[in-house]
């Protein structure tokens, strides 16, 4: 075999024994975690919205980021419930390039695996207990889920993994909203499929266990572009891709059917700036039509200290070493812009 085994990892019981999430913090995540899954079941007529780094890339700018965000948020917590995004895994189309906090808690530096475990779950434990935040983070790698498992309130799969068996499985036996992304052929039914897989019961191998799952009601879509044969990006953001999703989003099939848009990727064609007008775009959608008011309910966007992107070498603070971000300042206009919105026209519960 073609591996070298270089050092037996903690097991994730091993390192939350390690580094303990305090009671007081678990019932702020507690009450985090009713708001956003009253959201996805339609319970809530507030905006969720997902919105951070595209990579949390270094703690100390991560953590600058979250306060800032919980200015905003105190601004408009009435209408918005604002889950920040604390992506520690990153995937790779090729395999280059930085793969994220796990891998290397130091991004000049070589992968140092167990050092990123304890970053990933400190990283996630100083949000909640310095802003009040429960995170969201991407399940890239599904037998990695349980070392975050008491500290995240919102999962993703991603659109290279969504067709993946593990990734469906593993969602079902969470007990937190799971987004599942259209894979990036765009194909609706696949993510679909994948939806339903992590609604339903499965008995499968995870982490050495035999488990059985009771399946997730609270897995739901996620539209995020898609790329042709050509490489070419196309959005389905738009009024027509969201009506035509809500009149193939069976209720008899699938529990809660509901749907986050993602601004960014190839919604956007990697233009950051284009998120402004795309998340104003579908809120406008969502209020001239009730099949898409129904099944929408909330918004991911890519943001940071700075705008833009940067090379790991060029090491400016607050700036996204992946894929571009929409800077702070645009980021509190935009959500204040939203609220607005929504404000003037607030959604109607199911």
């Amino acid at each position: 075999m073609n591996m070298d085994f270089k050092r037996k990892l903690p097991t994730p019981k091993e390192v939350k024994e390690m580094f303990p999430l305090p009671s007081e913090l678990q019932k702020i995540k507690l009450q985090n975690d009713e708001e956003i899954q009253a959201i996805i079941r339609g319970d809530s007529n507030k905006l969720l919205l997902i919105v951070g780094p595209c990579s949390a890339d270094r703690e100390d700018a991560v953590l600058d980021y979250m306060k800032r965000l919980r200015g905003v948020y105190e601004k408009v917590k009435d209408v918005i419930f604002i889950v920040p995004r604390v992506y520690t895994n990153k995937p790779r189309t090729t395999g280059e390039g930085y793969k994220g906090l796990l891998h290397q808690p130091d991004p000049t530096k070589p992968s140092d695996m167990l050092q990123g475990i304890i970053a990933i779950r400190k990283l996630h434990m100083n949000v909640l207990a310095q802003t009040g935040f429960s995170t969201a983070d991407e399940m890239l790698y599904p037998e990695n889920h349980r070392y975050l498992s008491d500290l995240v309130s919102y999962v993703a799969v991603g659109a290279r993994s969504v067709e993946n068996q593990q990734h469906r499985l593993t969602a079902s036996g969470i007990n937190i909203p799971c987004g599942m992304k259209n894979p990036t052929s765009g194909d609706l039914g696949v993510m679909l499929n994948s939806i339903r897989a992590a609604q339903s019961c499965h008995t499968f191998i995870y982490r050495g266990w035999e488990v059985e799952t009771m399946g997730n009601p609270l897995a739901h879509a996620i539209l995020r572009g898609y790329v042709n044969k050509h490489g070419e990006s196309h959005p389905n953001y738009h009024y027509e891709d969201i009506n035509f999703l809500a009149s193939i989003y069976d209720e008899k099939k699938y529990k809660y059917p509901a749907v986050i848009v993602d601004c960014n990727h190839s919604n956007s064609g990697k233009n950051y700036l284009e998120q402004i007008r795309i998340a104003k775009e579908v809120l406008h959608s969502a209020s001239h039509n009730e099949k898409i008011n129904k099944i929408f309910k909330g918004l991911m966007i890519e943001s940071y200290i700075e705008d833009g992107n940067q090379k790991v070498e060029e090491g400016i603070y607050g700036k996204s070493i992946t894929d571009p971000c929409l800077g702070f300042k645009k980021t509190e206009e935009l959500i204040l812009e939203l609220a607005e919105i929504r404000r003037a026209n607030p959604k109607k519960l199911k």
